[in-house]
């Protein structure tokens, strides 16, 4: 799983997550990610293969947010094909506050929570639960979440912490690894 800062002034506010596959014995990476460009216009938000697994996005150099190898990877690989297949936004994007780039990889890391994935608080989009739902998992799976259409929202877990969604912004407190998650900048702390 990667993040980028997205694309113009929207990275000012948020970054852009993907998640990027690679089976045993596969000789390639497969590479998922949901977009706008072309949704209005009859295309799938859902992208396969449109840029190498940690390619730039737009010039933005990616980080990664979860590496998961070894003994039993393909099984949970299958079970992140099965999210991705499962995803209920194929056909919609909407930049603010969602479904979205963000939403679609919370909605794998729900689907899978041995992933244990965090989203970054600058993750604009990724509280934003499937079909309207006001609570659900938070997307590591590692705790609960309230969201109104991703715009007002508490969520309280192990990995993500504390955090309070106002308008589709993040402030909060990670309380494993000791730090502040505020907007713009994302998490401040050793």
């Amino acid at each position: 799983m990667y993040a980028a800062r997205a694309v113009g002034w929207r990275g000012v506010l948020a970054v852009h997550t993907w998640i990027a596959l690679k089976p045993g014995g596969a000789d390639s990476y497969i590479r998922y990610e949901v977009m706008g460009w072309g949704v209005g216009r009859g295309a799938s938000a859902i992208r396969v293969n449109r840029s190498g697994p940690d390619n730039y996005w737009f010039g933005s150099r990616p980080d990664l947010l979860v590496d998961r190898r070894g003994d039993g990877v393909d099984i949970l690989i299958e079970k992140v094909e099965a999210a991705v297949a499962a995803y209920p936004y194929p056909r919609s994007y909407r930049t603010w506050p969602g479904p979205n780039s963000n939403t679609f990889t919370a909605f794998v890391a729900r689907s899978v929570p041995e992933l244990r994935l965090a989203l970054p608080s600058i993750a604009v989009g990724k509280d934003y639960l499937p079909g309207g739902a006001v609570a659900g998992f938070a997307p590591s799976g590692t705790g609960v979440q309230i969201s109104l259409f991703g715009l007002l929202g508490v969520l309280a877990s192990w990995e993500e912490g504390l955090e309070l969604n106002v308008l589709g912004l993040t402030f909060g407190v990670d309380v494993k690894d000791p730090g502040l998650k505020l907007p713009v900048v994302g998490r401040v702390g050793p």
